[in-house]
């Protein structure tokens, strides 16, 4: 399961696909479910049109996915670790969606957990895009923009199995050593993905050690200037 979820997402950040990504809340005590206006499209419905619960969530997963998400949320919520799982999930009209859902639940003072909350990813479109990846790779060009942000927190809470705050304040350090807007950052590190090889945990890690500022010499440049540098001595 792990593996599929990791897969999925550096695959399609590495070809340059552009994923829908949510947020959700769920209170343990009431449950009650809040969803981001892009999660209830996923789930084939108008932002408000209906009423988000758990058990709705679970109709809607697929029937050979369901005891398997439940069990890892369940496992990882008690030893309270965030979880991921890729799984399908049917809309209304019974058309399949493959998401990827991130999250970690909140301990209360008494130390029940108060509320889960993490990231919806639909990664259903890796695979047609997988098709045209070349012509991706031609005319594709990292966003700079907070979707880019938002896929790179994602990734980060996927493959390091870190929650949100974590995700935002790793990519934050990154931008700051480079002395780059977060934006920039997280755009630099999907356009590196598309060249990284290796498990999901190097392709990453190599794209976010390969952030920079735009002004500063970067790869064979800088060693030429060293090399300038030192003739000129």
């Amino acid at each position: 399961m792990r593996g599929s979820a990791l897969s999925s997402v550096t695959d399609a950040l590495s070809t340059g696909t552009q994923l829908v990504v949510g947020r959700y809340r769920i209170d343990a005590p009431s449950g009650a479910v809040w969803w981001s206006d892009e999660v209830y499209r996923m789930y084939g419905c108008e932002p408000g049109e209906i009423t988000p619960t758990v058990d709705l969530i679970r109709a809607r997963t697929h029937p050979d996915d369901r005891a398997r998400v439940s069990r890892t949320a369940i496992v990882s919520l008690r030893a309270g670790r965030p979880f991921s799982s890729a799984h399908r999930i049917i809309d209304p009209h019974g058309k399949a969606r493959t998401v990827v859902i991130t999250g970690r639940g909140q301990v209360a003072d008494d130390g029940t957990i108060a509320q889960v909350g993490g990231y919806v990813l639909d990664v259903s479109p890796v695979a047609r895009e997988t098709l045209e990846r070349e012509t991706h790779r031609a005319v594709g060009r990292a966003m700079v923009s907070a979707a880019a942000v938002e896929q790179v927190k994602g990734s980060l809470m996927v493959v390091r199995g870190v929650d949100e705050s974590a995700a935002a304040e790793q990519i934050s350090e990154v931008a700051a050593r480079a002395g780059i807007p977060v934006q920039a950052a997280a755009a630099q590190v999907v356009t590196a993905l598309r060249s990284a090889t290796g498990e999901p945990d190097d392709r990453l890690r190599t794209a976010l050690e390969s952030v920079h500022s735009v002004d500063r010499p970067h790869g064979h440049e800088a060693q030429l200037a060293r090399r300038r540098q030192s003739s000129s001595r």
